[in-house]
C-alpha cells in the first residue's frame, strides 16, 4: 500500500497547495464567491461536472448497479438529465441576473420578503448534501488506512474546510478541476475496463447474472419516477449547483458548458452501473452494495492504479462537499444572518438599518464569508459523526429543497402571474408537508415528496390568483435583470431589497 499512500498524499497536499493559491486571488467578495463570474467553458464545464458527482454518486452509483444491475445507472443519469435541462433551458438568464444565492433572485422576482424562509430551506438543503458527502470519506480512508470513521471524517472534513476557506470559490474551482481529471482517470479509464474484464467480459456477466440485471427499467418504474422528481428538479434549483452558474464569464458559457458537463454525468451514470454489475459477478454476497465500490478497488486493482482510484473517489467526494459548504456559508451569511441583523436594526429604529450591508461588504465582505465557513464546516463534521446513512441524509437534503423551493423557483421563471404571497405560503406548506410525510412514511418513502410537490403548486397557484398580482416596477426591474441589464458591480440584486443597484445598463 505504499504506493498507494504515496498517491493520496501527494492528492491531498496538492487540494491544500491549491487553496493557498487561491487565497491570493480571491480579494473581494465576487472573486471569493463566485471566481469573479469570468471561467472559461473548459473550467466551467469541469468544475459543474465534479461538484454534481459526489460520493453518492460514485460509491452510490456503484452500489445501486452492485444490486439492480445496469438500471442502477438511474440514480446518476437523473442527474445529468437535471443539469442538461439546466443548461439549456434556464443557465443563461439565471448568469445574466448576477446574484449570488437562490434567495437573491427569488427577492428580485417577486419584490423582496421571500429571502429569509428560502434561505432557510436552502441552508437546510446544503448543510445536509455538505454532511453526505463528509460521511462518505470515512468509507475511503477506512479501505486506504483501517482509520476509525470519526477520525476519517475529521481528517477529510478539515481539509475541505482548509482550503475553502483559505480562497474560497477560486480555490474550490481549482481543485474541482484537478478532481474531475483524477475522476475521469480514476473511473472512466481504469475502473471500468479493469473490472469488466475482471468479472469475465459482458458475456460471462450476462451468463452469471439473472436477465433482470440487464433490464434498463429493472429498478422499476415508481422509483425512477422518484429519482426524476427529486434529483432532475433538484439540480434545477440547488444554491451549489446556481452557484457555479454565477461563475460563468457569459451565458453562453453556462450554456454550453453546462451541456457538457450534463452529458458526461450520463457517461458517468452508466460506467457506474457497469463496475457494480461487474462486482456483483466478483463478490456475490457482500453485506451491503455500498462496500461493492471499496471492494472491487481494495482487491482487483494493482498498486499505484488502486491509490489513483481511491484518489478519484476521494476526489468525487471532495467537490460535492466542497460546493455545498460554500453554498450553505453563502446562504447562512447573505440570506440568514444578514437579513437578521437588518431586521434587529430596523426595530432598533436605525436609520441606517436598510445600508448596514453595504458597510459591512466594505469592512469586509471576503473575511464575513471565511468565516462562515469555518462556522458551518465545524457543524458539518460534528453532524457527520454524529449520523451514519448517507442515502437517508441526501434524501432528507433533497426533499426539503425540492419540496419546498422547485415550484416557487420555476414560478417565478415561468409565470408573472406568481406574487410574493404564493411563493411564501408554498415554501412553507411544501416544506411542512414533506417534513411530516417523512415523520409518517419514513425518510425514504416516496410520498413525501409526492405530496409534498402537489400542496406545494395548488397553494401557489391559489394564493397568487388571490392576492394582488406583482408590482408592475418589480417585473419591469426583473425583466431588465433577465436582460443583463441593472446589475451593481458586485453582482448583487440590483431591485430588492438587499443590494441597491446601479442605473439600468450599467456594466457589471
Amino acid at each position: 500500500m505504499a504506493v498507494d499512500y504515496a498517491v493520496i498524499a501527494v492528492y491531498l497536499a496538492g487540494m491544500l497547495a491549491m487553496g493557498w493559491w487561491g487565497m491570493r486571488r480571491a480579494k473581494s467578495k465576487s472573486e471569493f464567491l463566485v471566481a469573479g463570474r469570468r471561467l472559461s467553458p473548459w473550467m466551467y464545464s469541469g468544475t459543474m461536472a465534479a461538484i454534481v458527482l459526489g460520493g453518492a454518486s460514485t460509491i452510490g452509483g456503484v452500489g445501486l448497479g452492485y444490486q439492480y444491475g445496469l438500471s442502477g445507472a438511474w440514480m446518476v443519469f437523473t442527474i445529468g438529465l437535471g443539469l442538461l435541462a439546466l443548461s439549456v433551458f434556464f443557465s443563461a438568464r439565471i448568469a445574466r441576473l448576477k446574484v449570488y444565492t437562490v434567495s437573491e433572485m427569488l427577492d428580485l422576482r417577486y419584490g423582496g420578503r421571500a429571502g429569509i424562509i428560502s434561505g432557510l430551506v436552502m441552508w437546510g438543503y446544503t448543510l445536509m448534501l455538505a454532511v453526505t458527502s463528509t460521511i462518505a470519506y470515512a468509507t475511503i480512508f477506512d479501505v486506504l488506512f483501517d482509520m476509525h470513521r470519526t477520525v476519517a471524517i475529521i481528517l477529510g472534513g478539515a481539509i475541505v474546510v482548509a482550503y475553502s476557506a483559505l480562497g474560497g470559490m477560486w480555490s474550490i474551482t481549482l481543485t474541482d478541476m484537478v478532481q474531475f481529471v483524477v475522476k475521469t482517470i480514476g473511473v472512466l479509464l481504469l475502473l471500468l475496463p479493469i473490472a469488466v474484464v475482471k468479472a469475465g467480459g459482458f458475456s460471462e456477466m450476462k451468463a452469471k447474472l439473472p436477465t433482470e440485471y440487464f433490464d434498463p427499467l429493472g429498478i422499476g418504474g415508481e422509483t425512477i419516477f422518484t429519482y426524476v422528481l427529486i434529483y432532475t428538479f433538484g439540480m434545477l434549483i440547488g444554491q451549489d449547483i446556481w452557484q457555479r452558474v454565477f461563475t460563468a464569464r457569459s451565458d453562453t458559457t453556462a450554456r454550453w458548458g453546462g451541456t457538457v458537463a450534463g452529458t458526461y454525468c450520463l457517461l458517468y451514470a452508466i460506467a457506474g452501473a457497469v463496475i457494480g454489475t461487474a462486482a456483483k459477478v466478483l463478490y456475490p454476497k457482500l453485506p451491503s452494495a455500498d462496500d461493492a465500490f471499496a471492494t472491487i478497488v481494495k482487491d482487483e486493482l494493482p498498486p499505484g492504479v488502486r491509490g489513483l482510484v481511491l484518489a478519484a473517489a476521494l476526489a468525487a467526494v471532495m467537490s460535492t462537499s466542497s460546493g455545498a459548504l460554500i453554498a450553505c456559508a453563502t446562504v447562512a451569511n447573505n440570506d440568514i444572518w444578514a437579513r437578521l441583523r437588518e431586521l434587529v436594526g430596523r426595530r432598533e429604529g436605525r436609520a441606517d438599518a436598510v445600508g448596514e450591508r453595504d458597510e459591512v461588504r466594505e469592512r469586509d465582505e471576503v473575511r464575513d464569508n471565511r468565516a462562515f465557513i469555518l462556522v458551518m464546516g465545524l457543524a458539518v463534521i460534528c453532524i457527520a459523526i454524529a449520523l451514519n446513512d448517507v442515502v437517508g441524509a441526501l434524501t432528507v437534503a433533497y426533499n426539503l429543497l425540492v419540496g419546498g423551493l422547485l415550484v416557487p423557483i420555476l414560478g417565478g421563471l415561468l409565470w408573472k402571474r406568481g406574487t410574493v404571497q404564493g411563493a411564501l405560503a408554498a415554501m412553507v406548506v411544501g416544506g411542512l408537508t414533506v417534513i411530516a410525510l417523512m415523520s409518517a412514511y419514513g425518510i425514504l418513502a416516496n410520498e413525501p415528496i409526492y405530496y409534498g410537490l402537489l400542496a406545494s403548486l395548488a397553494v401557489y397557484l391559489v394564493v397568487s390568483l388571490a392576492t394582488k398580482p406583482t408590482d408592475a416596477a418589480v417585473l419591469a426591474a426583473w425583466r431588465a435583470r433577465l436582460a443583463g441589464e441593472g446589475a451593481d458591480e458586485s453582482g448583487g440584486a440590483g431591485d430588492g431589497p438587499r443590494e441597491p443597484s446601479l442605473p439600468a445598463g450599467s456594466t457589471s
